[in-house]
């Protein structure tokens, strides 16, 4: 067991809460002023105040810093309004099974119900967004309700936890040491393995199928499942496709990778050319898979004749859309058994088949990137944003961690950059598509990962969101490189109001804004780029600067990425 610094048999609650935090392995807390000053207000604790500018914003780099540290995400905020902003961090945290544990406060415990400043039903307003909630009562309970909140957060489907902290009781000063040892601040903390019978069950499956594929989703991620995924590609012979949150869970260079599939396999889509391979599939490997409305293209895309294994750590997930053969179970666990389960069965037949599947999915990749090829080294001005990614991935390494914000931002990145190694990260929000997430996620993820490279990509519209959040990254000294595809417009609502109603309104047009001289303005690095051949120097520059540095790229606003359809998918 962890030794833990010893302390006085009384001390304040402040002490508590941070003894408790940095028991469970909290080094960065996201917070502003109450009650975070009061935590973290033990020096001997050492444990870092990273300042947001907004909550919304200080949510969102808490669940990047839990998706890349592979720790507990932890923000906290006041009661009343600040409260009221962490609601969209935490949804997405929810929906995209991100550890993050809020720390809210709440009115003096003798001013409840009496219409105190700022007072609101806080479980009202989180109880929709959260995986477990609490009102700290006493404050000899501190230790207990944290280690209850990081257990929530952190076992099972992750997710976040809400403590709510009255502020009388954080200003206690006489509060009994605890001798606690427990560290849950990482995940996961449990494994559990799928029931074995159902492991052999599924292995015979795959290995007498005809036509076997497997669809990993995020849950790898929060696994770590990626080297155990990429030994059952390789030895089953098994081509891979991924959901958008799933990219990177292999390589997308791999001779049996399809790449990102679902709602994203428009008619220029990089994977729309194997959508021979999902169509004629008999047996379907789901992986931490929620089978959501995007993924599945709304639940159209994966063939009515196929038998679906579905394995997830949540088994309300498994089966939820399609019927299957359940695997509930830690997605790492589960994939190595279910390999060495396939090495006990005849693979001829696998094996034989393989030279002729690679040589489709090679076939697939060379028709995407001939039709692709006048976009991706187009001159145009305004400039096309195929030209933007194609620069990128020429640039972008196996080490950077790439960040989209959402709507086009997201989809421009699942096509045209390619995952080169398994575990590589691409941070994406789509648990719910809020927009504004890039910049705040490009910060909590440089912050999980100081040594890595972090690129984001944001159109203008997201990046109008948390503009101010560039001073956060510039205070910390965390240089990021971040793109703004500028055409002055909402592009995903623009299109899809066209195309749902055959016009379009004045709101989706902005007046134009120089990306650039806000971020110099802000103490940062500001390049305006309206020529393509500028691009790549750009983004060599803003990677050797050492700084926070931000691309404004005049993008050609016609540019539309490839999708299937807008109905049914307004983000």
């Amino acid at each position: 067991m962890p030794d833990r610094k010893p302390l006085p048999s009384n001390q304040s609650a402040a002490q508590t809460f941070a003894g408790a935090l940095k028991r469970h392995g909290v080094e960065i807390v996201f917070g502003q002023s109450i009650p975070s000053a009061l935590f973290l207000a033990t020096p001997e604790f050492s444990i870092r105040q990273v300042t947001y500018r907004t909550e919304n914003a200080g949510a969102v780099m808490a669940d990047a810093y839990a998706r890349i540290s592979h720790k507990v995400g932890v923000v906290t905020a006041q009661n009343g309004p600040a409260a009221t902003l962490l609601v969209p961090g935490l949804a997405e945290s929810l929906t995209a099974s991100v550890p993050v544990v809020a720390l809210v406060q709440d009115v003096d415990r003798r001013a409840t119900d009496k219409n105190a400043f700022q007072e609101l039903n806080q479980f009202d307003l989180f109880k929709g967004v959260s995986k477990w909630m609490r009102r700290i009562g006493t404050s000899d309970r501190i230790d207990d309700y944290v280690d209850m909140a990081f257990t929530a957060a952190t076992t099972g489907r992750p997710g976040p936890a809400v403590l709510l902290v009255p502020y009388d009781l954080i200003n206690e000063t006489s509060v009994a040491a605890s001798s606690r040892a427990e560290r849950l601040g990482t995940y996961p903390i449990d494994r559990p393995l799928a029931d074995p019978a159902q492991i052999e069950r599924a292995a015979d499956l795959l290995a007498k199928a005809e036509r076997p594929l497997i669809y990993a989703g995020g849950g790898v991620h929060s696994s770590g499942a990626h080297d155990a995924l990429a030994a059952l590609q390789e030895a089953a012979h098994l081509p891979v496709a991924t959901t958008t949150m799933g990219k990177g869970t292999v390589a997308e260079t791999h001779p049996l990778s399809l790449g990102v599939i679902g709602y994203f396999m428009g008619p220029r889509g990089m994977a729309r050319h194997q959508r021979p391979l999902i169509d004629e599939a008999d047996v379907i490997l789901l992986v931490g898979n929620r089978t959501n409305q995007n993924g599945t293209d709304s639940w159209k895309l994966l063939p009515k004749g196929a038998q679906i294994i579905h394995l997830d750590i949540d088994g309300q997930e498994v089966g939820r859309n399609y019927e299957a053969l359940r695997l509930v179970g830690d997605a790492k666990l589960t994939l190595q058994a279910l390999t060495e389960a396939l090495r006990k069965r005849d693979l001829g037949k696998r094996k034989s088949a393989r030279a002729a599947l690679e040589g489709r999915i090679a076939d697939g990749r060379r028709r995407h990137e001939a039709e692709a090829q006048g976009m991706v080294h187009s001159d145009a001005a305004p400039i096309r944003p195929e030209r933007v990614m194609g620069e990128l991935d020429r640039i972008l390494t196996p080490d950077h961690i790439v960040v989209a914000d959402a709507s086009y931002a997201s989809i421009w990145t699942s096509n045209f950059l390619h995952a080169r190694k398994a575990g590589q990260r691409f941070l994406t929000p789509r648990g719910m598509a809020g927009l504004g997430w890039g910049l705040p996620m490009a910060i909590g993820a440089k912050l999980a990962r100081p040594e890595a490279p972090v690129f984001c990509l944001a159109g203008d519209g997201g990046f109008a969101h948390v503009w101010s959040e560039l001073e956060t990254a510039r205070r910390n000294k965390l240089p990021v490189v971040l793109a703004v595809l500028n055409n002055q417009i909402l592009g995903y609502q623009k299109d899809a109001e066209d195309v749902i109603f055959g016009d379009h309104t004045s709101a989706v047009f902005f007046e134009p804004v120089d990306h650039a001289m806000i971020a110099r303005a802000c103490g940062c690095r500001g390049i305006r780029i309206e020529r393509a051949q500028d691009i790549a120097p750009a983004l060599k520059e803003g990677f050797a600067s050492n700084e926070v540095t931000v691309l404004d790229i005049v993008t050609d606003p016609a540019a539309r990425p490839p999708i299937t359809s807008f109905e049914g998918h307004f983000e």
